[in-house]
């Protein structure tokens, strides 16, 4: 069977294959970890990602050379998303770093429209004896916003729920949120020379922005297009009211 007469992808299929990219991608692009490092160096990572990526986009996800060790993983990582010149990173992870994209808002009202989706959602910033603070517009916090609606989604396909909600809040968040950190962190790493970045890391890097467009638009087939943001930016005195309903 050819994939133009493939028969169309179960809902629920969809669902749990987004949420699976979205959260690989999340414990990928975090600190550096043991577990981390031991994943892409047997496989697991790549298997477990590929499985989700092509079932959405019909293409293999690449196996890459694993860095050599812990320190490599942690020295890439640094060099790339932590250090930089002036105590500021080469390739900032958190939307607030890339002027672009606060769209004239002041960093506090862009944090403001981002909780609003985290509060809608029933999330709440990790309180002090929780780790570090959070950082809303930090890439791997938007990357598990997606991961959570996805899973919203599959629970209430299985349960025979309205979904739409839960792909409204996607298609916006992508739209509004994700995807312009996306292709920003992209287009700032493009920039950077010889970092020493994981290959598994810099593919994810150079590829999802392009795939969170796929997915925004194939939301926008099922829901709609994103309404205008201008007409919904979230205030203090409307950040809490029903967004997504």
């Amino acid at each position: 069977m050819t994939a133009a007469h493939a028969p169309p992808m179960p809902a629920v299929a969809r669902a749990e294959a987004r949420g699976a990219v979205y959260r690989l991608a999340a414990a990928a692009l975090g600190y550096p970890l043991a577990e981390t490092q031991q994943a892409f160096a047997d496989g697991r990572f790549h298997q477990s990602l590929d499985d989700a990526w092509q079932l959405l986009s019909g293409e293999p996800w690449p196996r890459l050379t694993p860095s050599a060790s812990l320190t490599d993983l942690e020295v890439g990582y640094m060099a790339t998303f932590v250090h930089g010149d002036k105590g500021k990173p080469r390739v900032p992870l958190v939307a607030n770093a890339y002027p672009d994209l606060l769209a004239g808002l002041s960093p506090g009202s862009y944090l403001l429209n981002v909780q609003a989706f985290y509060r809608h959602f029933g999330l709440t910033a990790a309180l002090g004896d929780e780790g570090l603070a959070d950082e809303p517009d930090h890439l791997v916090a938007m990357l598990e916003f997606c991961a959570l609606l996805c899973h919203l989604e599959r629970r209430a396909l299985a349960g025979d729920a309205d979904v739409a909600p839960y792909r409204r809040a996607q298609r916006d968040f992508l739209t509004r949120c994700l995807g312009p950190l996306l292709h920003a962190v992209r287009d700032s790493y493009a920039r950077q020379r010889d970092l020493g970045l994981d290959a598994t890391l810099e593919h994810l890097i150079k590829t999802l922005p392009d795939w969170a467009d796929r997915q925004c638009r194939a939301l926008e087939a099922e829901v709609g297009p994103c309404p205008d943001p201008a007409s919904s930016k979230a205030t203090p005195d409307t950040a809490s009211q029903p967004l997504w309903d």
